[in-house]
């Protein structure tokens, strides 16, 4: 039986950067993964495929409504989503083909298969065939094998969430999965949920011509998110022709056979009926723990599935960590990798940390959405006393020579010190953008600090030291 300094199990952005890192600070090191591609959901059904259709959908719609603005002048526009799925497939290839060569240059040992705990230091893993089944002795590796890690890393992330009565069919009841492989562009689809899931996928559609409604429990969109980014980012999308119903609760989705019919109450308990071509439910994501055998680990998880770790990621078994999607924490890719680097540099010896505050949240409509750090809701529940500077992108010379004129930079600083306690975009670009409130958040900079910082003219990026002045002494240049 093979021995490894450190077994990971799952090869999504936690893990497959976990292994890397670990085997960078020389472990003997073997990666587990169900499925023929590596990569887990982000780059095979999640982040990458996701932004792909986004941008293919983002270039039909310019072309449509945008490009005569610009004197492009084109006839007979279509959208071909056959090609678009085909671009998006190719994409996902040569990603995850990209993380097999990593594993290769680093001498990652891959096992394909479930790994499943036979016991806190074993593995067992059952080969699977190129649908992540069990494989039985057809597998490639032939039957099941075992292979004993002196540490262990829970890597093994999400799967969509649902709640009874909207269980998905993936045939017109949907998950953002199947969303990704449709053959049709629907005329009407229904998105249950307003968070950044429904949000994005329900904007590919409405792009390419779908009439999309969104039925969202809470009273706004991205609700985790600063409510200025939810206001502005709803306006956007009701003029692209999105329609949305909030303070509405689901309690059925039935497939009809050529649609699908969503019953929910609104806020007054009356009964509203949304009939549709497909259902996109989107109402979050849940730990994917399932087959792990945990409890021949000594593991539990929690009352929402999630694997307990202290502030080091490690379980209760002191050689076994989780990090990512499986436990406590916003489920985002850059934050399972952060912990991957994390517990690979503490195995290591290092002295690693990760402030959870400046893990930014990305939403990637058009325009995009970001924010770090902490929102003026947190900051008013929090009874902090703090100031606000913003700047309107349709001030900066580089919008309107681009058209995107919608957003703002919103930043958030201490009343006494200047600090800097959040920032928040939505525009163009924004998801590159928040990089420098992450920066100067890690620093403890204060408004000023970025108020003095040269910034290129002429750039988006010129709407966060506007910003930034606003906040100091009410001195924006621009506006």
């Amino acid at each position: 039986m093979d021995t490894f300094d450190v077994v990971v199990i799952g090869s999504g952005p936690g893990g497959y950067v976990a292994a890397i890192r670990c085997a960078q600070l020389g472990m003997k090191t073997a990666l587990i993964e169900k499925y023929p591609a590596m990569g887990g959901t982000c780059l095979n059904v999640g982040c990458i495929p996701s932004k792909a259709m986004l941008d293919s959908s983002e270039h039909y719609f310019n072309a449509v409504n945008n490009f005569s603005d610009h004197g492009v002048e084109i006839k007979d526009v279509k959208a071909n989503l056959g090609q678009m799925v085909k671009r998006k497939a190719s994409v996902v290839e040569q990603t995850t083909k990209g993380i097999a060569f990593l594993m290769d240059k680093h001498k990652v040992k891959v096992f394909q298969g479930i790994g499943a705990f036979a016991d806190p230091h074993t593995i067992e893993i059952t080969p699977t065939d190129d649908k992540g089944k069990p494989a039985g002795k057809k597998g490639k590796s032939g039957g099941s094998q075992k292979i004993k890690g002196k540490n262990v890393i829970i890597a093994t992330g999400s799967k969509p969430n649902y709640f009874p009565g909207m269980e998905p069919d993936k045939k017109r009841i949907i998950t953002s999965t199947e969303a990704l492989e449709l053959k049709e562009i629907p005329k009407k689809m229904v998105v249950i949920g307003g968070g950044a899931i429904g949000l994005e996928m329900g904007s590919v559609y409405a792009r390419l011509g779908t009439k999309v409604e969104v039925v969202e429990f809470m009273d706004s969109i991205i609700p985790t998110m600063d409510r200025a980014l939810g206001k502005e980012l709803l306006k956007v999308l009701k003029k692209e022709g999105m329609k949305f119903h909030f303070n509405h609760r689901v309690q059925e989705v039935k497939n009809s056979g050529k649609g699908v019919k969503v019953k929910a109450l609104d806020k007054s308990e009356k009964e509203v009926i949304f009939e549709a071509d497909y259902c996109l439910v989107s109402v979050g994501r849940k730990p994917y723990t399932e087959g792990l055998g945990l409890d021949k680990a000594g593991l539990k998880t929690d009352d929402k599935g999630r694997i307990e770790v202290n502030e080091q990621l490690q379980t209760g078994v002191s050689h076994i960590y989780a990090i990512g999607d499986v436990v406590r924490g916003p489920m985002l890719a850059h934050k399972a990798s952060d912990e991957g680097v994390l517990v690979a540099e503490l195995l290591a010896g290092q002295k690693p940390s990760i402030n959870y505050l400046l893990i930014p949240n990305v939403v990637y409509t058009w325009p995009e959405v970001a924010g770090v750090g902490h929102t003026e809701e947190q900051l008013k529940e929090a009874g902090r006393a703090y100031k606000t500077g913003s700047f309107p992108m349709r001030a900066l010379g580089r919008s309107r020579a681009s058209g995107d004129t919608y957003g703002f930079v919103k930043i958030l600083a201490d009343e006494k010190t200047d600090e800097i306690l959040g920032m928040h975009i939505i525009g163009a670009r924004a998801a590159d953008l928040i990089a420098d409130g992450v920066t100067a958040m890690e620093y403890r900079a204060s408004a000023e600090d970025i108020a003095r910082m040269s910034h290129a003219h002429p750039t988006y990026s010129e709407a966060i030291k506007e910003a930034a002045l606003d906040a100091t002494e009410k001195r924006p240049l621009h506006m």
